[in-house]
């Protein structure tokens, strides 16, 4: 007798069917988080390489605490959450991690120019160039849209360490700019 597969279509049924340790349903769910999984470990690190194995890790872990997920809120956003945690755990790890509280960053900063226009991708590369613990606050506020309050709580540091080194971000990323632009100016 031929056996039917009812297909599996949404989250809920999805996740139900994982909790029953379905391979079939691990592997839709993969499929259709991974790449926007994988952008969010590259927005931490600059490594493709070492972003996939953060993304592995993750996944691993959301399948091993999707118990633990309560149907509050986008099921999307709980995973972005778990590779955020990887990404930075990593970062820790490798001691990569080192927030500076020095209120000094806090200049005069000048108004970024908004001509010429970058490519996404060079702007994605001169965020890779920030220091770590710069990128990690960068993409947590600017990106994820977190506030200094919860970054602080997350990362175990101060907020004036996070406004700090968003600062230091910004700054980082404007004298960047203000390299192309000259490149620019250069060529034409």
């Amino acid at each position: 007798m031929l056996k039917i597969i009812k297909p599996i279509s949404n989250d809920s049924n999805l996740i139900k069917q994982s909790l029953k340790s379905d391979r079939r349903a691990q592997q839709l769910l993969f499929d259709k988080y991974a790449p926007k999984m994988l952008s969010v470990c590259k927005f931490y690190i600059k490594d493709l390489q070492q972003a996939e194995e953060i993304m592995l890790n993750g996944f691993f872990k959301v399948f091993t605490k999707l118990s633990t997920f309560k149907n509050e809120g986008s099921f999307e956003g709980w995973i972005k959450r778990i590779m955020i945690w990887e990404s930075i755990s990593f970062l820790r790890k490798r001691s990569k991690l080192v927030f500076v509280d020095d209120m000094s960053y806090f200049e005069e900063a000048e108004e970024i120019a908004t001509e010429p226009l970058i490519a996404i991708e060079d702007l994605q590369n001169y965020i890779d160039e920030l220091p770590d613990a710069c990128k990690v606050i960068f993409n947590l506020y600017v990106i994820e849209e977190y506030k200094h309050a919860e970054i602080a709580s997350l990362l175990n540091i101060t907020e004036g360490t996070s406004k700090t080194q968003l600062f230091r971000a910004r700054k980082a990323l404007q004298k960047m700019l203000e390299t192309n632009k000259k490149k620019y100016h250069e060529l034409s």
